[in-house]
C-alpha cells in the first residue's frame, strides 16, 4: 500500500473525510482521459485524489530513486514543482531528497491550488509547510531559477511541437536537473521522445531513462515505456467499481542534467522472459536496442541476474 511522506497520509485521509457522494461518475472520466493519454486539467479533486494519487505519487518516487541511483551526489536545495495538482511530485521529491530547502509549486487550477496548500500545511515537513504556490501560466517566466524542475503529467493533449517548446522553457529556468514524467502511451512517449532531442540540442546530458545521449533507437511503432503496480484502496476499488487489488500504471519519463553523466550500464526495456534455459532482456545501451541472454547453466551470473526486472539498469560494457 502507497504511504506518503509526513502526516501526509493523515492529510489526504482527513481530507478525503470531508468530501462527500460518490465520485464513481467523476473517475470513469478520469479513466478514460488518461487512457487516452490525456491530462488532469479540470477533473474532480475528489476522484483524482481517491483514483489517481496513489499511482502518480508511486511513479514519481520510482523515477525520483532512479534518478538517485545515476546521480548519486546530486543534492538539490531548490525544487519548481510545474503544473503541481495536490503537490504529488514535491512529496515524491522531499521524500527522496532530504537537502530540500525551498519548494515552489506552480498551479493553474484554483481548487487544486487550494487544496496543495491545504496538504503542505498538514504534512508535517518543513520545506512542504513553507512551500511557496504560484498560480501561473506554465509558459510564464518565472523570476527565479530552480536547480531542479518537475513536470509531472504536464504535457499530456499539448502537440509535440508545443510540449518540446515548454520543455525548453522549463529547462532555461532550471539551474541543475529537469525532470518529465508523462502517461505511458505512445502519445506520452512521443511528446517525451520531442522534448529529448530539443533539450540534447541545447546541450542537456540524459540522467534516464536512457543511459546515453545518443539517437533514441526506439522504432517501428515501440515506445520506450515503464510500469509501477499499485495496491488499490477500498475507496479506489470502490470508485472503480474493482475486482482486481491492484492496477499496473504505466509511464514515460526523462530527466536532464547540466552536467555530463557517466553511464556504464543498461537499461532494461521490456518484462524480463525466464525459461529454463534463462533469462532473455530487452534492454537499451550505446543507443541501441540489444536482446541480452542469460544462460541459466552460468550459475553466479545467472544468480547476479535473477531479480533484474522491466525497468532496472544492469552493469554493461560498451561494445567495440
Amino acid at each position: 500500500m502507497i504511504r506518503y511522506p509526513g502526516r501526509l497520509h493523515e492529510a489526504v485521509e482527513d481530507w478525503l473525510a470531508t468530501r462527500g457522494g460518490s465520485v464513481r461518475e467523476a473517475t470513469r472520466t478520469i479513466a478514460s482521459r488518461y487512457k487516452a493519454g490525456g491530462s488532469s486539467s479540470g477533473l474532480d479533486p475528489t476522484a483524482y485524489v481517491t483514483t489517481r494519487l496513489p499511482a502518480t505519487y508511486a511513479v514519481n518516487a520510482g523515477v525520483m530513486a532512479e534518478v538517485a541511483l545515476a546521480l548519486p551526489d546530486f543534492a538539490p536545495v531548490s525544487l519548481r514543482d510545474v503544473g503541481a495538482g495536490p503537490g504529488t511530485a514535491s512529496w515524491a521529491a522531499v521524500a527522496q531528497w532530504q537537502s530540500l530547502q525551498s519548494i515552489e509549486q506552480v498551479e493553474t487550477s484554483a481548487e487544486f491550488a487550494t487544496l496543495a496548500q491545504a496538504l503542505n500545511a498538514e504534512s508535517g515537513l518543513g520545506p512542504l509547510e513553507t512551500a511557496k504556490l504560484q498560480r501561473s501560466n506554465l509558459r510564464d517566466t518565472f523570476t527565479t531559477s530552480a536547480e531542479l524542475t518537475i513536470a509531472s503529467y504536464v504535457f499530456a493533449e499539448l502537440p509535440e511541437g508545443e510540449a518540446s517548446a515548454l520543455a525548453r522553457h522549463l529547462w532555461q529556468q532550471t539551474e541543475k536537473l529537469l525532470i518529465l514524467i508523462e502517461p505511458g502511451t505512445p502519445r506520452g512517449f512521443a511528446r517525451i521522445l520531442a522534448a529529448r532531442r530539443k533539450l540534447l540540442a541545447d546541450g542537456a546530458h540524459v540522467a534516464g531513462p536512457c543511459t546515453h545521449d545518443l539517437s533514441c533507437p526506439m522504432a517501428g511503432g515501440n515506445w520506450c515505456h515503464f510500469k509501477v503496480r499499485v495496491q488499490r484502496t477500498r475507496d479506489h476499488m470502490h470508485a472503480k467499481a474493482a475486482t482486481v487489488p491492484f492496477e499496473d500504471e504505466p509511464y514515460s519519463w526523462l530527466a536532464v542534467s547540466r552536467a555530463p553523466v557517466a553511464h556504464q550500464r543498461a537499461r532494461i526495456i521490456a518484462p524480463v522472459k525466464a525459461s529454463k534455459a534463462g533469462l532473455d532482456m530487452e534492454v537499451c545501451a550505446d543507443g541501441t536496442l540489444h536482446r541480452h541472454h542469460v544462460a541459466s547453466r552460468d550459475k553466479s551470473t545467472y544468480k547476479a541476474f535473477r531479480k533484474a526486472s522491466w525497468g532496472d539498469t544492469i552493469a554493461w560494457k560498451a561494445k567495440t
